[in-house]
């Protein structure tokens, strides 16, 4: 019986070993391999019959949209490890815990590898996957897959998508003011338009413009200049 029991451990123990691995390549391949699919676009395509992408390099892109994407949602991305402790502090400071504290890297996480909801154990893995990210990806590369997978309107995925269907434009050309209309919208694209901001999103974006223009000049955004 104990040998039985010794055997069947170190199987388990052999293939939880090389289940860790294969998630470790997965994560490191798409360091340069843009991932095709997530499980949000296939959901919004089966539920929309359609859905909007168009995947495009982070210098084809303008450097606008990745500081008041900083600006609004993660102002210490170049700094954290993917966790910012600071945020965190504060969101648990609150009694009606209404602040969120997740970075960039942790969003990529969530929305490459894993699937959106908020149980205990996509919030465990997104942790594990938010690590490998980090410790095996440039912070350029987080932020250029963050603004190509992220949902930036209903059925919109990624800046380029997000430039056309609310600009008409490429996602290169976007302005400071139009790129912070796009962040504002984040983390709910579904019931904001960032064509025809309300109040609350116009004020989202001027904020978001006013941390990007803080961020680029005292350097806080350097990772991710090319």
């Amino acid at each position: 019986m104990r040998r039985r029991l010794r055997a069947l451990l170190r199987r388990a123990i052999k293939y939880s070993l090389i289940f860790a691995a294969c998630l470790c390549l997965w994560v490191v391949a798409y360091r340069w391999i843009n991932p095709p699919v997530t499980v949000l676009i296939v959901s919004e395509w089966v539920r929309l019959g359609d859905v909007e992408r168009e995947w495009r390099r982070l210098e084809d892109i303008s450097p606008h949209l990745a500081r008041a994407a900083m600006g609004a949602e993660d102002a210490r991305f170049c700094e954290h490890i993917g966790f910012d402790f600071v945020e965190i502090r504060k969101a648990m400071a609150e009694e009606d815990r209404r602040r969120g504290a997740s970075t960039i890297s942790q969003q990529v996480a969530k929305n490459v590898f894993l699937w959106p909801d908020s149980s205990w154990l996509r919030k465990g893995l997104e942790a594990g996957f938010t690590v490998l990210i980090e410790l095996s990806w440039p912070k350029a590369r987080i932020m250029e897959v963050y603004l190509n997978v992220a949902e930036m309107g209903e059925g919109v995925f990624g800046a380029e998508a997000a430039s056309r269907h609310w600009f008409g434009k490429p996602a290169a050309d976007l302005s400071l003011a139009e790129a912070s209309r796009i962040a504002a919208i984040l983390p709910n694209p579904k019931a904001r338009s960032a064509s025809r901001p309300s109040s609350f999103v116009a004020g989202r974006a001027r904020a978001a413009a006013s941390g990007a223009e803080t961020l680029r000049a005292d350097g806080r955004a350097d990772c991710v200049a090319l």
